[in-house]
């Protein structure tokens, strides 16, 4: 009985911290569109801890529409070359910065916030999915660059534990671009066949899918 409580007194706290969290208020879209890099994924779901090791840094592509709405496009190299993508349309709310959408590849209602933006460096979003009366807390940290400094790795730490995300959840995404894992499979798979146009591809390989 008193594990129960104890754990059901964590669940309210970390509910607590989340429901504190504000957007940035003032965002302009505009100024947020473009391409970013997603460097830091924290999450107490799960699943995570059982597929962080197979988790690359990929890009975001953000849309503004011209009624508010914000499109939110993913894609991820994977280690044998091929993509990973997904699209979420996030419709704008009353709040300024706070968007909310369903994913058809997770299932799920999102509410997502823009919590701190400087538009031609970083950007912090703060998500709670509700599925089925569960609530998972998800923190992205996005780059302009594919890299960003300790200082801004080290805020976007202390803000996910704040959110109730425990350390180990907590993950800067390698750039798969310079995995040993990739060179490693395409010299496996590809040097031995001859196939010379996988092997060049491999060369100019940018660590990134190319757009769709």
């Amino acid at each position: 009985m008193a594990r129960l409580l104890m754990f059901v007194g964590a669940v309210l706290c970390s509910l607590t911290v989340s429901a504190e969290v504000v957007p940035q208020g003032d965002i302009n879209l505009q100024e947020m569109a473009g391409k970013w890099y997603l460097i830091g994924f924290a999450t107490n779901a799960q699943w995570f801890t059982q597929r962080t090791g197979n988790m690359n840094m990929g890009t975001a592509l953000f849309t503004p529409s011209t009624n508010g709405d914000l499109d939110v496009s993913y894609a991820s190299l994977r280690t044998d070359g091929t993509c990973w993508r997904m699209k979420n349309q996030a419709k704008k709310t009353d709040v300024s910065g706070k968007f909310s959408y369903t994913s058809d590849n997770w299932g799920g209602e999102y509410d997502m916030l823009l919590v701190e933006v400087k538009y031609d460096e970083y950007a912090l979003t703060h998500t709670i999915k509700t599925n089925e009366g569960d609530t998972t807390v998800i923190n992205k940290l996005y780059g302009r660059r594919a890299d960003l400094g300790p200082d801004l790795l080290e805020k976007f730490k202390q803000f996910s534990t704040g959110t109730g995300i425990l350390p180990e959840n907590i993950a800067i995404l390698p750039n798969n671009g310079n995995t040993t894992g990739l060179m490693e499979y395409y010299y496996r798979n590809y040097s031995k066949t001859g196939d010379a146009e996988r092997l060049l591809v491999f060369c100019f390989l940018p660590g990134e899918c190319q757009e769709a």
